[in-house]
């Protein structure tokens, strides 16, 4: 039986408003009826570590414990990868090495830890790289590669390039907005052959950026993400009401084909359909 197949891209640090002005080519597919876009609004608080967590198991850090970027230990919670792994699906992750913190191990090995090959783990096939300019163009490949190396039905691709920028320059300068341009102009090479192959696919976002270079906090330049749905399940448009960030991790396991997890909040997306 042919199963599902779900591509989740997270650009680290990118905020709904630069998304909607320097993403030509996903905003490009939203305006020529090939794809649905939405504002979400991030958990508290607006850090990696917390929403990596928020984005893989659908709870906040009042349940999950994950309260800040120190908090390094594995998650307590069952997050996709380990949904996907108890239902009998593969899994891959090109992603920063605090994704297999909390899944995988805790601390991470920087050598043991980097290339991961065992169906037995939660993560069970993955590339993870541990600098924070390791470039996007790089981290995506390294995620296409996995696609083809082991035909994952849950692929998670997560970027740094935008968050580094935005934290060395702020939100308000050039060089963010050209990092968001830059990552756009990566996935114009990889979501056609994406797309082509027929996997359903997520463009989104753990948190913003401020003008000071910084998030954590309440404001909606650090809080307010864009969430970009390509596939069948979405029906095209703009959905400019905001949804909770809590509400994609359920969405991921609907569009898997796969019960979420007992805690889980559901929420309905407006425009996807079953």
């Amino acid at each position: 039986m042919e199963r599902n197949k779900v591509i989740v891209v997270v650009v680290d640090g990118m905020q709904y408003q630069a998304a909607i002005t320097q993403m030509g080519y996903l905003n490009h597919l939203v305006e020529k009826g090939k794809a649905a876009r939405y504002l979400v609004q991030s958990e508290l608080p607006s850090l990696s570590r917390p929403l990596y967590e928020v984005l893989l198991t659908g709870t906040p850090s009042s349940v999950n414990g994950i309260t800040s970027n120190q908090a390094v230990r594995l998650s307590g919670q069952k997050s996709i990868f380990h949904l996907t792994k108890e239902h009998g699906l593969r899994n891959a992750a090109a992603a920063y090495y605090w994704v297999s913190e909390l899944y995988n191990r805790a601390p991470f090995h920087f050598v043991e830890d980097r290339f991961q090959n065992d169906a037995e783990k939660a993560i069970q096939y993955g590339r993870f790289y541990f600098d924070d300019n390791y470039p996007d163009s790089h981290l995506i490949i390294d995620g296409e590669a996995l696609r083809r190396e082991v035909d994952p039905h849950f692929l998670y691709v997560h970027s740094m390039g935008v968050d580094n920028a935005g934290h060395l320059f702020g939100s308000d300068s050039k060089q963010y907005r050209g990092s968001v341009i830059a990552v756009d102009t990566i996935l114009a090479q990889v979501l056609p052959i994406w797309m082509e192959e027929g996997y359903t696919i997520i463009v989104t976002s753990d948190h913003g950026m401020n003008t000071d270079g910084n998030h954590g906090g309440t404001g909606n330049d650090e809080r307010n993400v864009p969430l970009y749905g390509i596939g069948p399940a979405f029906t095209p448009g703009v959905y400019e009401e905001a949804v909770p960030q809590l509400a994609v991790a359920p969405l991921i396991c609907q569009l898997l084909g796969i019960p979420a997890s007992e805690v889980m909040i559901r929420h309905s997306f407006p425009g996807v359909q079953g």
